[in-house]
């Protein structure tokens, strides 16, 4: 027992074993942080998501009644959430066609500044200063900007243009009609994100060997062969990376549409039907449950973002 006893001791007081209480010690502050605002919070949403919690037994929540499924089946069958032929896409198709035509666009536009970007001209770094004014202004006060802009009264500025002009009699309420209000949403998620594109494309396309396009000259290629035959292979897994992030990020935004068009006009998405369950209805177990849906196509991208884009960075 004292040979035990003083080899624990040893042990105990050894430099492999200080250097690991330091590094507990130092990691334990930002653990607990995470715990409490990341995963205990993802484990609560999951268990509201199978109980009755709203505005009557809020402050007995963990003695709310266990209903099983019935939240996602609240979701499922809910008007805003399911496709109807004629009247609505639902928030469930709403966010695809949003997330997928959002990403497409900001990839198009990021590419194309990029590429401008990647020639050498005058004021060059000023331009990149501008193009990068979206990604990081302030959403709340580019949104009011955009809302400004497309303002149904004659005074709004896109209104006042295009009847001076003469292209229309009367002004339009652009963000309150169904489809062109999503359209102006997607170009404003373009507009808004294609800086971040364009900063990874770029660094990807200064990276790329010279001596390619020189040897693709020689053999009398035209700009746009070069384009298709070097400049795209070199790129693939960039914009295949870029896609895969934007659109997970994409798919769970909540501010942008909020802020344009509140979720009306044809432009609700999940994030924002997961806030009216819960605030607005204080259904708190359907919005945990919306929110537990939209996790899932969240993995699924995860998922392809693993397996695809990350095996063949390794290759």
């Amino acid at each position: 027992m004292t040979v035990l006893r003083s080899t624990l001791q040893r042990r105990y007081k050894s430099m492999q074993a200080q250097e690991s209480r330091l590094a507990w010690a130092l990691i334990a502050p930002t653990a607990i942080i995470v715990f409490s605002i990341v995963i205990f919070p993802a484990i609560f949403s999951i268990w509201v998501s199978f109980h009755d919690v709203g505005l009557h037994n809020l402050n007995d929540v963990f003695h709310a009644p266990f209903v099983g499924w019935e939240n996602y089946q609240k979701v499922f069958s809910d008007f805003a959430f399911k496709f109807q032929p004629g009247q609505s896409w639902g928030a469930a198709v709403t966010s695809i066609v949003y997330s997928f035509a959002g990403t497409i666009l900001t990839l198009v536009v990021g590419l194309i500044a990029a590429l401008l970007l990647n020639r050498p001209f005058k004021g060059r770094g000023l331009t990149r200063a501008i193009f990068l004014f979206p990604y990081v202004a302030p959403v709340v006060s580019i949104a009011f900007v955009w809302r400004w802009i497309l303002d149904p009264r004659p005074s709004g500025v896109m209104n006042n243009i295009l009847m001076n002009l003469g292209v229309i009699d009367l002004p339009m309420a652009y963000l309150s009609q169904r489809g062109l209000a999503l359209i102006l949403v997607i170009i404003f998620e373009a507009w808004r994100y294609f800086p971040f594109a364009m900063l990874m494309i770029l660094a990807r396309l200064q990276a790329v060997d010279s001596t390619l396009y020189e040897a693709a000259e020689v053999d009398g290629a035209n700009t746009w062969q070069k384009f298709w035959n070097i400049t795209i292979p070199e790129l693939r897994y960039v914009l295949g990376a870029i896609f895969l992030l934007r659109l997970m990020w994409t798919f769970n935004k909540f501010d942008d549409i909020f802020l344009l068009t509140g979720g009306g006009f044809g432009t609700k998405v999940l994030p924002v039907l997961t806030y009216e369950f819960s605030f607005r209805l204080f259904d708190f177990g359907r919005g945990a449950a919306t929110a537990m849906i939209l996790l899932a196509i969240l993995v699924v991208f995860i998922a392809f973002y693993i397996g695809i884009v990350m095996r063949n960075a390794e290759e």
